[in-house]
């Protein structure tokens, strides 16, 4: 649902070619990704189709291709594989572990956690969550990931803290108190404890889509665009023959020595700036700090003049122009988390539905967690956009019974509509809290 190879829907490409090429091409893992080209995204969009790139390298051959291309909807072979269903009795200290800006997986972690919790009345399950990658964690010092910089080690200061886990549970050392779950603020750059996860003093707010790229905590009045005519949207052109790069070009090689892969959630989202496939919406400069912590979720209501559609949401931290200590931060987008939903899935997750065209429909977008506080002066920044490539797969938005199998002509640009008025409140669910520490 959210972890290494599908998010809500959407193949993740990149991640599973690459991935199925260099376990499964050679018996001996001698073959590693060769697309030719030190720049991926034209090498991918080369390709018509999934079938055309998946003959082209001898991917319907491989084993874990084949299961890609054969279960793109989560039915009863990713469900016999998801963990937290067998997490029925919680009875082992367990100390989970993820990442912020995780690019593989920041979902198991927190849905295991989430899964553990159901039964754990013993106080067994303890939840960590720091500003890292996949790994960073015991991997570094955890100082920085891309252009953040924390300020102190957090990866030093995780592995401190398993020291005394194991040491009070193997060992009898210690006191034994830890705190429910321990989670990094990258915001203030602090550590922050809670007694339960997602705090239970959490206050749910909404950051509503208003006119003219504004983003307000004040939901929509107006029944229709000036009080009358039709309902109030913001509209773009979705193109799967021109798609959104999920990051700044050039898109190397998810594994190879010079790749950006474990950083690309925090670069700075500027690059998509003046794309006119891309919504914004953006608060005033904050005169006060925003903490929130928990669960982010979009509600979009829209409608498209396809049959099937592909739904990203990005939750985005603005600094201010001017930063006298970090000059070259000035202006920064920071994506504080986002992901991505396909329409066909808004039903049930197992079997896809088309898209009635033209007709508004609400379409939850899970952004999962995070612990971030916006700081007083910096600006709240919503992004919609259809296409994340080639980290995921085009959606045709003609649908089709399995993308895996769609023609080239099943691919057409369409026009994508999103809407802002009382009765179609599109909008960034979160959780805010306050005196956190």
């Amino acid at each position: 649902m959210g972890d290494d190879f599908f998010h809500q829907g959407a193949f993740r490409l990149t991640y599973g070619l690459e991935y199925a090429w260099e376990m499964e091409a050679s018996s001996d893992l001698s073959v590693t990704p060769s697309p030719g080209r030190y720049d991926t995204f034209e090498w991918y969009l080369s390709f018509p189709t999934l079938g055309a790139l998946a003959r082209a390298v001898g991917a319907d051959r491989w084993p874990t291709w084949r299961r890609f291309a054969g279960h793109p909807a989560y039915d009863s072979v990713w469900q016999a594989r998801s963990l937290p269903r067998y997490f029925t009795h919680t009875t082992v200290p367990t100390l989970t572990v993820g990442g912020w800006w995780d690019q593989e997986d920041e979902y198991g972690p927190l849905a295991s956690y989430a899964a553990l919790e159901r039964t754990d009345t013993a106080g067994l399950s303890h939840l960590v969550m720091g500003p890292w990658y996949h790994g960073q964690w015991f991997a570094d010092s955890g100082v920085a990931l891309g252009n953040l910089r924390f300020g102190r080690a957090t990866g030093f200061d995780y592995r401190e803290l398993e020291s005394k886990w194991f040491a009070y549970w193997l060992k009898g050392q210690g006191d034994g108190k830890f705190a429910e779950a321990t989670v990094f603020d990258a915001g203030t750059s602090e550590w922050r404890s809670f007694d339960h996860w997602p705090p239970a003093e959490a206050r749910r707010r909404h950051l509503y889509f208003r006119e003219g790229g504004a983003l307000s905590l004040e939901p929509p009045t107006a029944a229709r665009a000036g009080g009358g005519g039709s309902d109030a949207a913001d509209q773009y052109v979705s193109d799967p023959a021109h798609p959104i790069p999920y990051r700044p070009r050039p898109v190397e090689r998810t594994y190879s020595r010079t790749s950006r892969w474990r950083r690309w959630e925090t670069e700075d989202q500027r690059f998509v700036d003046g794309r006119p496939d891309v919504l914004t919406w953006q608060t005033p400069p904050l005169t006060e700090d925003v903490t929130v912590a928990g669960n982010v979720v979009a509600h979009l209501y829209a409608a498209t003049t396809g049959s099937d559609a592909d739904w990203v949401a990005k939750l985005i931290d603005v600094y201010p122009d001017t930063l006298p200590d970090r000059p070259t931060m000035g202006g920064y987008e920071l994506m504080v988390t986002g992901d991505v939903m396909r329409g066909r899935y808004r039903q049930s997750w197992d079997r896809p539905t088309p898209i009635p065209p033209n007709r508004v429909l609400e379409y939850t977008v899970d952004l999962h967690q995070q612990a971030y506080t916006f700081r007083k002066g910096h600006r709240i920044m919503v992004q919609v956009q259809s296409t994340w490539f080639p980290l995921y797969d085009r959606n045709p938005q003609t649908f089709v019974p399995n993308i895996f199998n769609a023609r080239a002509g099943d691919y057409r640009a369409r026009v994508h509509r999103v809407y802002r008025t009382a009765r179609y409140p599109s909008n960034v669910e979160v959780d805010v809290v306050s005196g956190a520490r």
